[in-house]
């Protein structure tokens, strides 16, 4: 049986100038990424009923309320639209609050409640935190390479022109399975 013509294969792939040993360490490096990534998701599925987006998003107002959903964002490295997704569940969940800027009527601020503190005290680190700190300490030609590296894999795949997605925001993934 042939595989769908969307399937990538090896046959008749001239090798890049990675060797098969480096090939191996990479994906191995990713293999243990992603399972943390996953695991770290279950876990705070398990603990408090929350996906591991929305666990990040909470991690990321435990530590001071966010001036706007462009401010959340920026926090958690992702597009507005994406966090707007997860913020609105957790406000619907009653764990973070909204409400319009003092300063300006067009802002949303958004806090953690009190059910959102307390949900958070169960829960386990997000591994996307420890990911994150762990490229702030890489030095800025190990992030470059990373950057150069990850792009051109992500290109490699023919990935570039889908937007990236919070980690394990799993009902937009849900979504786009469902389109395909």
């Amino acid at each position: 049986m042939t595989p769908p013509s969307r399937w990538a294969t090896t046959a008749g792939v001239t090798p890049g100038a990675g060797s098969r040993e480096a090939i191996r360490s990479v994906v191995d490096a990713l293999r243990r990424v992603v399972r943390d990534l996953r695991l770290s998701a279950r876990d705070a599925e398990r603990a408090a009923g929350i996906s591991g987006a929305q666990l990040f998003v909470l991690q990321a107002l435990a530590d001071a309320s966010a001036s706007s959903l462009n401010d959340l964002a920026d926090r958690t490295l992702t597009d507005q639209s994406s966090v707007s997704v997860v913020v609105k569940r957790l406000v619907d969940r009653k764990l973070v609050s909204r409400k319009a800027s003092n300063v300006d009527a067009r802002r949303v601020e958004l806090a953690l409640t009190a059910a959102g503190r307390r949900l958070l005290a169960r829960c386990p680190e997000p591994t996307q935190m420890r990911l994150v700190a762990a490229l702030r300490r890489l030095s800025s030609p190990e992030v470059q390479g990373l950057q150069r590296g990850l792009g051109a894999l992500v290109r490699e795949m023919g990935l570039a022109s889908e937007a990236p997605r919070m980690f394990f925001d799993d009902d937009s993934g849900r979504a786009r399975r469902r389109q395909r």
